[in-house]
């Protein structure tokens, strides 16, 4: 991992919220993730990634959960652990492993779940595991096995879709009533009037999405990332 080198240009230094789901009502019979990750969103960086960059976005925010347990880690061994990737260093890599064409840099194109599952194994050496639901009206009967990976391993997790193909960060689950707490990365933030946890949440930027508000006939892809927290 150490090898890899990121562009610095990108991020410099970044005031991200963090956790920012804490804080909405708890339902019973619900799971959530475990650890610390940082909420990347259109802009924040200052790529203007509006309309095609949700998808990274969702990306940046698994990286971040990922480098604070691999960095937690990491202190016990005193060795280092790689940052979260830019939007450019996320398309270079999928160009590097031959999964998109050179034109795919320095692009606008999207990724989705199952690009998520590359970068994470390329950056981090992190495996994942992907849920293809064939309808969004089938995505009930995955619950289970969602709460069961907060459970077990605790990391956010990914949503892409077919129709609805805005990339939705997982950050729990409740199986009754059925549904997702969403991360939504198509938040653009005001310089004026800084975000927080709870704007973001009262602005539904952060919240329970109920199963039946997703599009029953697309198909979803969740990429689930297989390191237990720490």
């Amino acid at each position: 991992m150490e090898d890899k080198k990121l562009d610095k240009e990108k991020h410099g230094t970044l005031h991200l919220l963090t956790n920012v789901h804490e804080g909405l009502p708890l339902r019973p019979k619900s799971t959530f993730c475990q650890g610390l990750y940082s909420y990347y969103h259109y802009f924040c960086d200052g790529v203007a990634d509006m309309g095609w960059g949700c998808g990274y976005r969702t990306l940046q925010t698994l990286c971040s959960w990922v480098h604070h347990q691999l960095q937690t880690a990491s202190l016990e061994r005193n060795s280092k652990v790689l940052s979260v990737p830019g939007i450019r260093d996320i398309q270079s890599a999928l160009v590097e492993m031959g999964d998109k064409p050179q034109t795919f840099a320095q692009s606008r194109q999207w990724i989705g779940s199952f690009e998520v599952c590359l970068c994470l194994d390329f950056f981090y050496d992190v495996p994942c595991k992907i849920i293809h639901v064939t309808k969004g009206c089938e995505l009930e009967q995955h619950l289970p096995e969602l709460s069961a990976h907060f459970q077990s391993w605790g990391c956010p997790v990914m949503m892409g879709g077919e129709t609805d193909n805005s990339s939705k960060g997982v950050m729990g689950v409740c199986e009754d009533p059925p549904a997702l707490l969403v991360v939504d990365p198509h938040y653009v933030k005001d310089e004026k009037t800084p975000a927080t946890c709870a704007s973001l949440q009262e602005a539904g930027w952060v919240r329970w999405i109920e199963i039946c508000e997703l599009h029953a006939d697309s198909f979803y892809n969740l990429c689930l990332p297989r390191l237990a927290a720490s």
